[in-house]
């Protein structure tokens, strides 16, 4: 990965400078040489460039976007070469204003810029590729779970929902001997040793990392002897803590008396990063709105033209602080789509057991509907809703009244935050999701929303809406 950032930044710089100088073939950076003379040396670009490519890789490392630990999963990979980017921008516009350097400020905001660009665009492409590999097996560490089995099994099924991130499970290890025990398994885990004998049971099959899934059942002594036993080779030891669905940022270890202490943050919905959000709503919807207003007003016109009723369907809906808003989308199903639902034949949801109603082969949905609703363009409208507040970009699914009577307590926080147009729920599945794993994702969107989040989110849908996946 290091020598692509390199190649990709690079070819940024110097497909820059060839730009720049087409501009002003003149151009070079002037530095001032005596009191007197205030710009009596000139330096060529070429060196800037080079200058600032160095300076770059170098930042990139230090901020640690080559850690193994954060590339290939999670966004702090992408916040972090964010950063790295912005961070020297401001240095060097610092040390231009206070040496009194002079460099075009086009060519460095281009520069920048472009490489941010171009950096995230090749960490993303570099991601799809190790998730197919990942997904098969390869470019993982083999990993035995060390704990009791309430607790391994946990683990195990939650590291089973995302092969790409890395951890593929191979055998486990419990607090007794698998022998007095009789636990052969855990699930599909194989037991394979006790907690006395895991650095032995990892030589045998192969395994290079350790997760302590609990240690309700494990001494202190013997979770630092274990330390001490992984040292002497190529291995590495990770505890998994109980609380889950928490990402990285709120997550800070603070170490105190020789006691990793883990400190969780509670999460924050007011202040700067809320007004930053509905600032970024409002902007975000207007340019969607103002890119897409002929394409939405010739939707309009089809859906009038090909079945009776109203062209916005209007729908009221549980938002933020479980107060109701009307919803706005293009109508897709027929205007008696409400009364014909009673008659429906529950046999035929996609998910009986739960409080969603969903069919795959809806009798009410129109010719154009089906269309519409494949691609997401009945959810258009909706950016009016964001545009007036009711609604955010990015959020959870917005919910029925009817749906909220159902809920369980638990289930209550997703209306801590605005319903979204999009959501992790339809960035990893939609409808194809069942109601456990769809309420799951809002939950951990509520626990950990950010900007960057948000931002990710936003470029997955895409992908989604374009394939049309899990859309009925």
């Amino acid at each position: 990965m290091v020598v692509t950032d390199f190649f990709v930044l690079a070819f940024v710089i110097v497909a820059t400078q060839l730009f720049w100088l087409g501009i002003d073939d003149t151009a070079n950076f002037r530095i001032p040489t005596s009191p007197g003379d205030q710009y009596g040396g000139e330096v060529s670009y070429g060196i800037v460039s080079g200058a600032i490519l160095i300076l770059w890789m170098v930042v990139l490392f230090a901020v640690g976007s080559v850690d193994s630990r954060v590339m290939g999963v999670g966004h702090a990979e992408y916040r972090k070469i964010t950063d790295s980017g912005i961070g020297l921008f401001a240095a060097i516009a610092t040390i231009m204003f206070l040496l009194k350097l002079d460099v075009a400020r086009g060519y460095l905001l281009l520069t920048f810029a472009l490489g941010i660009v171009g950096l995230l665009f090749a960490r993303m492409a570099w991601r799809s590729w190790l998730k197919r590999h990942r997904a098969g097996g390869d470019y993982s560490n083999q990993v035995v779970l060390v704990g009791s089995s309430s607790s391994i099994r946990h683990i195990s099924d939650e590291l089973a929902k995302q092969p790409w991130a890395g951890y593929n499970v191979v055998g486990a290890a419990l607090a007794q001997d698998p022998r007095d025990s009789g636990v052969l398994a855990i699930g599909s885990v194989p037991v394979i040793s006790d907690f006395n004998g895991v650095r032995q049971a990892m030589d045998i099959i192969g395994a290079d990392t350790a997760i302590i899934t609990g240690a309700d059942h494990l001494d202190p002594q013997r979770v630092r002897e274990l330390s001490w036993e992984l040292e002497k080779g190529e291995y590495s030891l990770v505890m998994a803590p109980s609380l889950t669905d928490v990402s990285g940022p709120r997550i800070h270890s603070r170490p105190v008396a020789g006691l990793p202490l883990m400190h969780v943050e509670t999460p924050r919905y007011t202040g700067l990063r809320a007004a930053m959000k509905r600032s970024f709503d409002i902007l975000g919807s207007l340019l969607i709105i103002a890119l897409l207003s002929i394409p939405m007003l010739v939707v309009g016109l089809v859906v009038k033209a090909t079945s009776p009723g109203p062209v916005i369907f209007k729908q009221q809906r549980v938002g933020l602080d479980g107060k109701e808003f009307k919803m706005w989308k293009f109508r897709s199903m027929r205007r008696d789509a409400e009364q014909v639902l009673a008659n429906l034949d529950a046999a035929d949801r996609m998910d009986p057991e739960h409080v969603l109603f969903k069919m795959k082969d809806d009798p009410r949905v129109t010719k154009i509907g089906r269309v519409i609703r494949r691609y997401s363009i009945d959810e258009l409208p909706q950016l009016f809703n964001v545009l007036v507040g009711s609604m955010s970009l990015v959020g959870p699914r917005p919910s029925l009244a009817q749906e909220v009577a159902q809920y369980e307590h638990h289930v209550h926080r997703r209306f801590l935050v605005k319903p979204g147009i999009t959501g992790l729920w339809q960035v990893s599945g939609r409808s194809d999701l069942p109601w456990e794993e769809a309420v799951r994702l809002d939950l951990y969107y509520v626990e950990n929303w950010s900007m960057t989040a948000d931002l990710v989110i936003l470029w997955r849908t895409a992908n989604v809406v374009i394939r049309g996946s899990g859309a009925y």
